[in-house]
Protein backbone atom coordinates (compact mmCIF):
# COMPACT_ATOMS: atom_id res chain seq x y z
CA UNK A 1 0.00 0.00 0.00
CA UNK A 2 1.20 3.31 -1.11
CA UNK A 3 1.89 6.19 1.60
CA UNK A 4 -0.91 8.16 -0.22
CA UNK A 5 -3.64 5.10 0.11
CA UNK A 6 -2.15 4.53 3.31
CA UNK A 7 -3.55 8.20 4.20
CA UNK A 8 -7.08 7.82 2.58
CA UNK A 9 -7.39 4.62 4.33
CA UNK A 10 -7.38 6.21 7.20
CA UNK A 11 -9.59 8.80 6.69
CA UNK A 12 -13.03 8.46 9.52
CA UNK A 13 -15.74 8.43 7.10
CA UNK A 14 -19.09 8.33 8.91
CA UNK A 15 -21.35 9.02 5.48
CA UNK A 16 -20.64 5.89 3.06
CA UNK A 17 -18.46 5.90 0.00
CA UNK A 18 -21.59 6.11 -2.07
CA UNK A 19 -22.43 9.52 -1.31
CA UNK A 20 -23.01 11.41 -4.61
CA UNK A 21 -24.08 15.00 -5.68
CA UNK A 22 -27.17 15.90 -7.73
CA UNK A 23 -29.43 18.32 -9.39
CA UNK A 24 -28.36 21.85 -8.26
CA UNK A 25 -31.31 24.13 -8.25
CA UNK A 26 -31.06 27.64 -9.04
CA UNK A 27 -33.59 30.11 -9.68
CA UNK A 28 -32.73 33.01 -12.85
CA UNK A 29 -34.01 35.42 -13.74
CA UNK A 30 -34.72 35.20 -17.92
CA UNK A 31 -34.90 31.26 -18.32
CA UNK A 32 -34.49 31.85 -22.17
CA UNK A 33 -31.01 33.33 -21.69
CA UNK A 34 -29.85 30.72 -19.32
CA UNK A 35 -31.17 28.02 -21.09
CA UNK A 36 -28.79 29.24 -24.48
CA UNK A 37 -25.94 30.02 -21.79
CA UNK A 38 -26.09 26.75 -20.39
CA UNK A 39 -26.51 25.12 -23.87
CA UNK A 40 -24.33 27.07 -25.99
CA UNK A 41 -21.26 28.13 -24.00
CA UNK A 42 -21.43 24.85 -21.15
CA UNK A 43 -22.98 22.26 -23.80
CA UNK A 44 -25.49 20.63 -21.42
CA UNK A 45 -28.86 19.17 -22.74
CA UNK A 46 -32.04 19.83 -22.27
CA UNK A 47 -34.20 17.04 -20.17
CA UNK A 48 -37.57 18.33 -19.42
CA UNK A 49 -38.94 21.81 -20.13
CA UNK A 50 -41.87 23.76 -19.77
CA UNK A 51 -42.96 27.74 -19.19
CA UNK A 52 -41.14 28.03 -15.78
CA UNK A 53 -38.74 25.48 -15.20
CA UNK A 54 -35.92 23.71 -17.31
CA UNK A 55 -33.54 20.64 -16.29
CA UNK A 56 -30.23 20.04 -17.95
CA UNK A 57 -27.97 17.50 -17.88
CA UNK A 58 -25.68 15.14 -19.63
CA UNK A 59 -26.51 11.69 -20.78
CA UNK A 60 -29.76 11.95 -19.73
CA UNK A 61 -28.28 12.69 -16.25
CA UNK A 62 -29.88 15.67 -14.87
CA UNK A 63 -27.48 18.43 -13.30
CA UNK A 64 -28.85 21.45 -13.33
CA UNK A 65 -32.77 22.79 -12.56
CA UNK A 66 -33.17 26.34 -13.49
CA UNK A 67 -36.27 28.12 -12.40
CA UNK A 68 -37.37 31.47 -13.83
CA UNK A 69 -38.09 34.27 -11.03
CA UNK A 70 -38.17 37.14 -14.15
CA UNK A 71 -36.81 40.21 -12.90
CA UNK A 72 -34.58 38.94 -10.04
CA UNK A 73 -31.37 40.41 -9.27
CA UNK A 74 -28.09 39.13 -9.54
CA UNK A 75 -27.48 37.48 -6.13
CA UNK A 76 -25.08 40.08 -3.67
CA UNK A 77 -22.03 38.76 -3.39
CA UNK A 78 -22.20 39.59 0.76
CA UNK A 79 -24.90 36.90 1.06
CA UNK A 80 -24.48 33.31 1.75
CA UNK A 81 -25.41 30.69 -1.13
CA UNK A 82 -23.78 29.52 -4.36
CA UNK A 83 -19.84 30.11 -4.63
CA UNK A 84 -19.97 27.93 -7.82
CA UNK A 85 -21.28 24.77 -8.60
CA UNK A 86 -18.54 21.88 -9.85
CA UNK A 87 -19.52 19.71 -13.26
CA UNK A 88 -17.20 16.99 -13.36
CA UNK A 89 -16.11 15.62 -16.85
CA UNK A 90 -14.73 12.19 -17.44
CA UNK A 91 -11.07 12.85 -18.49
CA UNK A 92 -9.05 15.35 -19.05
CA UNK A 93 -9.59 15.09 -22.94
CA UNK A 94 -12.77 16.68 -22.65
CA UNK A 95 -11.44 19.64 -20.28
CA UNK A 96 -9.20 19.82 -23.29
CA UNK A 97 -12.48 19.92 -25.88
CA UNK A 98 -14.12 22.60 -23.72
CA UNK A 99 -10.94 24.75 -23.23
CA UNK A 100 -11.15 24.32 -27.14
CA UNK A 101 -14.28 25.21 -27.72
CA UNK A 102 -14.16 28.58 -25.37
CA UNK A 103 -10.89 29.51 -27.20
CA UNK A 104 -12.60 28.73 -30.70
CA UNK A 105 -15.73 31.08 -30.38
CA UNK A 106 -13.94 33.60 -27.56
CA UNK A 107 -16.17 32.93 -24.99
CA UNK A 108 -15.23 34.57 -21.99
CA UNK A 109 -13.91 32.86 -18.35
CA UNK A 110 -13.16 33.87 -14.98
CA UNK A 111 -10.14 31.84 -14.92
CA UNK A 112 -8.56 28.77 -15.18
CA UNK A 113 -6.58 26.69 -12.24
CA UNK A 114 -4.40 24.01 -11.57
CA UNK A 115 -5.59 22.39 -8.08
CA UNK A 116 -3.06 19.41 -7.91
CA UNK A 117 -5.97 17.41 -7.30
CA UNK A 118 -7.88 18.53 -10.63
CA UNK A 119 -7.58 21.12 -13.47
CA UNK A 120 -10.54 23.63 -13.55
CA UNK A 121 -12.03 26.40 -15.78
CA UNK A 122 -14.53 29.31 -14.27
CA UNK A 123 -17.29 30.94 -15.61
CA UNK A 124 -20.16 32.51 -14.27
CA UNK A 125 -23.58 32.37 -15.91
CA UNK A 126 -25.80 35.78 -17.08
CA UNK A 127 -27.20 35.46 -13.58
CA UNK A 128 -23.46 35.39 -11.71
CA UNK A 129 -24.33 32.11 -10.58
CA UNK A 130 -20.88 30.88 -10.54
CA UNK A 131 -19.37 27.62 -12.41
CA UNK A 132 -16.56 25.49 -12.28
CA UNK A 133 -16.13 22.97 -15.39
CA UNK A 134 -13.21 20.49 -14.07
CA UNK A 135 -11.11 17.18 -14.47
CA UNK A 136 -9.86 15.07 -11.87
CA UNK A 137 -6.37 13.65 -12.09
CA UNK A 138 -6.12 10.27 -11.00
CA UNK A 139 -6.55 9.98 -7.16
CA UNK A 140 -3.53 8.30 -6.98
CA UNK A 141 -1.39 11.39 -7.40
CA UNK A 142 -3.39 13.00 -4.53
CA UNK A 143 -0.96 13.74 -1.68
CA UNK A 144 -2.20 13.11 1.41
CA UNK A 145 -1.13 13.81 5.31
CA UNK A 146 -2.53 13.38 8.61
CA UNK A 147 -5.94 13.10 6.80
CA UNK A 148 -5.25 16.15 4.64
CA UNK A 149 -5.29 16.39 0.75
CA UNK A 150 -3.09 18.63 -0.72
CA UNK A 151 -5.06 21.51 -2.18
CA UNK A 152 -3.53 24.42 -4.27
CA UNK A 153 -4.04 27.30 -6.43
CA UNK A 154 -1.84 27.85 -10.08
CA UNK A 155 -2.15 28.73 -13.47
CA UNK A 156 -3.89 25.67 -15.44
CA UNK A 157 -1.45 24.81 -18.22
CA UNK A 158 -4.10 25.45 -20.76
CA UNK A 159 -1.98 24.40 -23.61
CA UNK A 160 -1.46 21.58 -22.51
CA UNK A 161 -4.79 21.02 -21.61
CA UNK A 162 -6.05 21.35 -25.00
CA UNK A 163 -3.47 19.11 -26.43
CA UNK A 164 -4.90 16.16 -24.17
CA UNK A 165 -7.76 15.94 -26.60
CA UNK A 166 -5.72 15.36 -29.56
CA UNK A 167 -6.44 15.97 -33.03
CA UNK A 168 -10.20 15.67 -31.54
CA UNK A 169 -10.92 19.04 -29.80
CA UNK A 170 -14.41 19.13 -31.12
CA UNK A 171 -17.39 20.33 -28.60
CA UNK A 172 -19.81 17.90 -28.94
CA UNK A 173 -21.21 19.15 -25.87
CA UNK A 174 -20.97 17.87 -22.26
CA UNK A 175 -20.66 13.62 -22.43
CA UNK A 176 -22.22 11.06 -20.91
CA UNK A 177 -20.38 10.12 -17.59
CA UNK A 178 -20.15 13.98 -16.43
CA UNK A 179 -21.75 14.57 -12.83
CA UNK A 180 -21.67 16.89 -10.32
CA UNK A 181 -18.12 16.48 -8.64
CA UNK A 182 -19.20 19.24 -5.77
CA UNK A 183 -21.02 22.77 -4.56
CA UNK A 184 -18.75 25.46 -3.19
CA UNK A 185 -21.32 27.38 -0.80
CA UNK A 186 -20.68 30.97 0.93
CA UNK A 187 -21.25 30.67 4.47
CA UNK A 188 -21.63 33.21 7.41
CA UNK A 189 -19.67 31.55 10.47
CA UNK A 190 -16.54 29.03 9.18
CA UNK A 191 -16.99 27.08 12.85
CA UNK A 192 -21.30 26.80 12.73
CA UNK A 193 -20.62 25.28 9.12
CA UNK A 194 -17.59 22.93 9.86
CA UNK A 195 -19.74 21.92 12.94
CA UNK A 196 -22.74 21.18 10.76
CA UNK A 197 -21.03 19.37 7.90
CA UNK A 198 -18.76 17.38 10.01
CA UNK A 199 -20.35 16.22 13.68
CA UNK A 200 -23.40 16.10 11.79
CA UNK A 201 -23.58 15.12 8.51
CA UNK A 202 -20.85 13.50 8.94
CA UNK A 203 -18.02 14.98 6.94
CA UNK A 204 -14.68 14.65 6.69
CA UNK A 205 -12.71 17.93 6.66
CA UNK A 206 -9.83 17.09 4.24
CA UNK A 207 -8.68 20.60 3.53
CA UNK A 208 -8.57 23.06 6.72
CA UNK A 209 -7.70 26.35 5.26
CA UNK A 210 -9.76 28.12 8.23
CA UNK A 211 -6.73 30.49 9.17
CA UNK A 212 -7.61 31.81 5.26
CA UNK A 213 -11.32 31.43 5.23
CA UNK A 214 -12.44 28.22 3.89
CA UNK A 215 -12.46 24.69 4.45
CA UNK A 216 -13.07 21.26 2.38
CA UNK A 217 -15.24 18.46 3.38
CA UNK A 218 -15.82 15.51 1.58
CA UNK A 219 -16.25 11.63 2.73
CA UNK A 220 -14.26 8.81 1.36
CA UNK A 221 -11.04 9.47 0.64
CA UNK A 222 -12.25 12.33 -2.02
CA UNK A 223 -10.87 15.85 -2.39
CA UNK A 224 -14.28 17.69 -1.83
CA UNK A 225 -17.58 17.46 -2.45
CA UNK A 226 -17.96 20.44 -0.33
CA UNK A 227 -16.48 23.66 -0.60
CA UNK A 228 -17.30 25.93 2.29
CA UNK A 229 -16.15 29.75 2.76
CA UNK A 230 -16.22 33.37 4.22
CA UNK A 231 -14.61 35.12 1.82
CA UNK A 232 -17.20 37.45 0.69
CA UNK A 233 -19.92 36.52 3.34
CA UNK A 234 -18.87 36.40 6.59
CA UNK A 235 -21.95 37.05 9.16
CA UNK A 236 -23.75 37.82 6.21
CA UNK A 237 -27.61 37.05 5.39
CA UNK A 238 -28.84 34.24 3.23
CA UNK A 239 -29.68 35.73 -0.79
CA UNK A 240 -33.38 37.14 -0.54
CA UNK A 241 -36.16 36.23 -2.64
CA UNK A 242 -35.53 38.84 -4.90
CA UNK A 243 -32.30 37.94 -6.00
CA UNK A 244 -31.17 34.72 -8.69
CA UNK A 245 -29.96 32.72 -6.00
CA UNK A 246 -28.95 28.49 -5.07
CA UNK A 247 -32.21 27.10 -4.08
CA UNK A 248 -30.75 23.91 -3.33
CA UNK A 249 -28.26 21.17 -3.45
CA UNK A 250 -29.18 17.46 -3.92
CA UNK A 251 -27.59 14.83 -1.94
CA UNK A 252 -27.78 11.01 -2.48
CA UNK A 253 -27.31 8.21 -0.04
CA UNK A 254 -27.76 4.91 0.14
CA UNK A 255 -31.06 3.62 2.82
CA UNK A 256 -29.63 2.05 5.72
CA UNK A 257 -27.03 5.77 5.78
CA UNK A 258 -30.08 7.90 4.76
CA UNK A 259 -32.26 6.61 7.62
CA UNK A 260 -28.68 7.19 9.84
CA UNK A 261 -28.44 10.60 8.72
CA UNK A 262 -32.29 11.33 9.31
CA UNK A 263 -32.12 10.31 12.98
CA UNK A 264 -29.25 12.12 13.76
CA UNK A 265 -30.73 15.45 12.07
CA UNK A 266 -34.03 14.77 14.34
CA UNK A 267 -32.04 14.17 17.17
CA UNK A 268 -30.44 17.46 16.75
CA UNK A 269 -33.60 19.19 16.62
CA UNK A 270 -34.11 19.61 13.05
CA UNK A 271 -37.35 19.82 11.63
CA UNK A 272 -38.36 16.61 8.93
CA UNK A 273 -41.21 14.61 7.57
CA UNK A 274 -42.22 11.97 9.33
CA UNK A 275 -41.48 9.83 6.37
CA UNK A 276 -39.97 9.54 3.42
CA UNK A 277 -36.99 8.43 1.44
CA UNK A 278 -36.26 12.03 0.68
CA UNK A 279 -35.75 15.41 3.50
CA UNK A 280 -34.51 18.79 3.20
CA UNK A 281 -32.04 20.53 5.61
CA UNK A 282 -31.18 24.03 5.95
CA UNK A 283 -27.10 24.41 6.85
CA UNK A 284 -26.66 27.29 9.72
CA UNK A 285 -26.49 29.75 6.55
CA UNK A 286 -29.45 29.42 5.19
CA UNK A 287 -28.15 26.58 2.03
CA UNK A 288 -30.77 24.19 1.97
CA UNK A 289 -29.66 20.13 0.97
CA UNK A 290 -31.97 17.72 -0.34
CA UNK A 291 -31.55 14.40 0.59
CA UNK A 292 -32.89 10.85 -1.45
CA UNK A 293 -31.99 7.49 -1.48
CA UNK A 294 -29.53 6.49 -3.90
CA UNK A 295 -30.55 3.70 -5.94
Amino acid sequence: MTATQDSVSSLQTSVPPALSLGVVALSVADLGRSLDYYRQVIGLEVLEQDTHRVVLGAGGEPLLDLHGQPGAATSVAAHTGLYHLAILLPGRADLGRFAAHLIREQLPVQGASDHHVSEAIYLEDPDGHGIEVYADRSPESWAWQGGQVKMDTRAADIGSIVASAGQDTAWRGVPAGTVMGHVHLKVADLAASRAFYEELLGLDVVADFSAHGALFVSQGGYHHHFGLNVWQSRGGQPAQVGEARLLSASVFLPEAELAALRARLLEAGHPLPATGDTFTVTDPSGNLLRFGRKV
